[in-house]
């Protein structure tokens, strides 16, 4: 079971990880306008953040906390489907792509810059947020497999047991994406603050 349990670790892991290489790509693959329009959204971010403009601390919180929430009850709806798998890898695969895209957006705008705004606007709450993610897809796809060795192959197993350590999962991840909001809405906003100026600097010579 725990040889498994790696397995889909990995697996998973590794899905993500493709997502953000063609999240990457993906901003090389736009037309000179849509970057031109990327780099201008960027760039009004930028200087609302130096202005010190933008949601209270708070709002910020339960704004991120109520998104990644919502992550976690589809995967939780997904695991007990028979039909969920293919779901659960495509909502992991749309999330790597989601973070490919914005650090290649930022990396595209800023050079060596984006990078460190990226380390500090995208990084900080990711840490705990795709862990969290990566082990519930795991859980969600371990839960519906077992549904389906159980109710179309027979095969003996008492789903109650099962049904309660995936929801357990599900509350102990809950608490992982609560970290995640809490770095996104008080932590890393002062570091972006503390970084904003540089890339300001560069908008302005462009």
């Amino acid at each position: 079971m725990a040889k498994n349990q790696l397995s889909l670790y990995v697996f998973v892991s590794v899905l993500f990880i493709v997502g953000v290489i063609f999240g990457a790509l993906m901003v090389n693959a736009l037309t000179l306008e849509q970057q031109q329009d990327l780099a201008q959204d960027v760039d009004q971010y930028v200087q609302l953040i130096n202005q010190g403009i933008g949601s209270g601390a708070s709002d910020s919180f339960w704004d991120r906390f109520f998104f990644h929430s919502k992550w976690l009850l589809v995967l939780w709806l997904l695991g007990i489907t028979v039909i969920g798998i293919p779901g659960v890898l495509a909502l992991n695969f749309l999330k790597g792509a989601l973070v490919g895209f914005s650090v290649g957006t930022l990396i595209n705008q800023y050079a060596w810059k984006g990078v460190l705004f990226s380390l500090v606007s995208i990084a900080p709450q990711n840490i705990i947020a795709i862990p969290a993610m990566v082990i519930m897809s795991a859980a969600a796809i371990s839960f519906s497999m077992f549904v389906i060795k159980n109710r179309l192959l027979r095969q003996k197993g008492e789903l109650a047991p099962e049904l309660g350590s995936f929801t357990s999962t599900a509350v102990l991840m809950l608490f992982l994406f609560a970290g995640a909001a809490l770095l996104e809405a008080y932590i890393s906003p002062t570091l972006i603050s503390w970084v904003s100026p540089l890339l300001a600097s560069v908008s302005a010579t462009i």
